[in-house]
């Protein structure tokens, strides 16, 4: 609701204009009625007709003035005007009496004035000490600030183009960021390649542990987990049956994702391991060794030989290092997941078929030896499965969170 001078002023002022007529026949103090160029009183007729004259633009310029008070908005119907600029953030403002300053804040953007002096004086408002507008400044009337309709339109202004400028931004940002939009899972082995296999006695019985089954079920959890938090990401799994790829097949479904130059894909192979000394257990991750190289450009460039040899040799190096973040971080997450009751074996490098021929980050994941009864009875039972898929998420996450700050 606007401000408003009482009623009885505005009544007063009309009424004494209707009292002060344009036409020649004037009305003086003396009750006299004088009416143009006619008689000895003639030139007192003019001269207080100028006077009418001039007090008819006074009380014009008083009317002038008071519906300009009328334009004028409290601190609380500013504040709503102002709130329709962004659902999400809340107007509030600050006021320093000492100062006679006042600061509205939207969010992080500001916008700073001082007070006039007198109603109806013009200033400066200062939005996020950047731009500057001139504008009719708020002003004190018995100690309540009133703010001008045109102070209050050039708020709205100011504010509304920023929100529009900052979401223009994330949406070019959103487009030109760089991210992950795709995780590659594979479960090892399957369908006629059991993987490793050993057999335990799990709550007296006679269990046979296959590495095919153990991987599959981690997976498929993991997957679950990631498209839970991730659902604008496409989570792949190169199976996610009890059926049979082969090594070429695998790594040509992770190389067949199409992504643009920002966007990024991570392969993530899991696998359980086994030894001839049943004593040897815990988990470890492997990448490609820093020494390997492999083809990652496509032949449909036209660039040369040795720019295509010095662009393959960085984006190797590029890969190998996003790899080795990817290892370690899921590395935390297993260790903080499981804590000294499995054994770290660390990251380690080697030359992976599917993580060398992967054109991309990519690591693989021993959850534990299938040969150590230890191991076996956690990535068996329902307990242990998901600890070790929460800590591969918390790994995979954690590298997403960093790769796309």
């Amino acid at each position: 609701m606007k401000t408003t001078v009482k009623s009885i002023k505005i009544f007063s002022l009309l009424r004494l204009l209707q009292n002060f007529s344009c036409e020649p026949k004037v009305r003086c103090n003396n009750n006299l009625r004088f009416k143009g160029k006619t008689g000895l009183l003639d030139g007192f007729s003019k001269a207080c007709y100028k006077t009418n004259r001039v007090l008819q633009q006074a009380l014009f310029s008083l009317l002038f003035f008071s519906f300009y008070s009328l334009s004028a908005l409290t601190l609380d119907d500013t504040l709503n005007a102002l709130s329709p600029i962004s659902p999400n953030v809340s107007a509030q403002f600050r006021w320093d009496p000492l100062m006679q300053d006042g600061v509205f804040n939207m969010g992080d953007n500001y916008g700073v004035f001082s007070a006039a002096t007198v109603e109806g004086e013009t200033g400066f408002l200062l939005i996020n000490n950047s731009e500057v507008f001139n504008t009719p400044l708020p002003y004190n009337n018995n100690g309540s600030l009133f703010f001008p309709e045109a102070f209050v339109e050039t708020l709205k202004t100011a504010f509304t183009q920023v929100f529009e400028n900052a979401a223009a931004n994330t949406i070019a940002s959103d487009e030109t960021r760089f991210r992950v939009t795709t995780i590659i899972i594979d479960a090892g082995h399957g369908g006629r390649d059991p993987g490793a296999i050993s057999k335990h006695s799990i709550n007296s019985k006679n269990t046979e542990i296959t590495e095919k089954d153990i991987v599959l079920k981690t997976a498929l959890s993991l997957r679950d987990l990631l498209r839970q938090t991730y659902p604008e990401k496409k989570i792949l799994m190169t199976r996610d049956t009890d059926i049979y790829y082969t090594l070429e097949q695998r790594a040509d479904m992770a190389n067949a994702v199409n992504v643009k130059d920002n966007e990024a894909v991570i392969f993530i192979s899991i696998h359980a391991n086994w030894g001839a000394n049943a004593n040897a257990r815990g988990y470890e991750v492997w990448h490609i060794t820093s020494s390997h190289r492999r083809t990652l450009l496509s032949s449909d460039h036209n660039y040369s030989p040795d720019i295509t040899a010095i662009l393959n040799a960085m984006l190797e190096e590029e890969y190998t290092t996003e790899s080795i973040i990817l290892a370690d971080s899921i590395l935390r997450g297993l260790n903080q997941e499981l804590g000294s009751s499995v054994p770290s074996r660390g990251r380690k490098a080697n030359d992976w078929f599917v993580v060398r021929n992967s054109r991309m980050p990519a690591v693989l994941v021993e959850l534990g030896f299938v040969s150590n009864r230890q191991d076996a009875v956690l990535m068996t039972s329902g307990e242990g499965l998901q600890k070790l898929t929460r800590a591969l998420y918390n790994g995979i996450k954690n590298f997403i969170d960093i790769f796309e700050q």
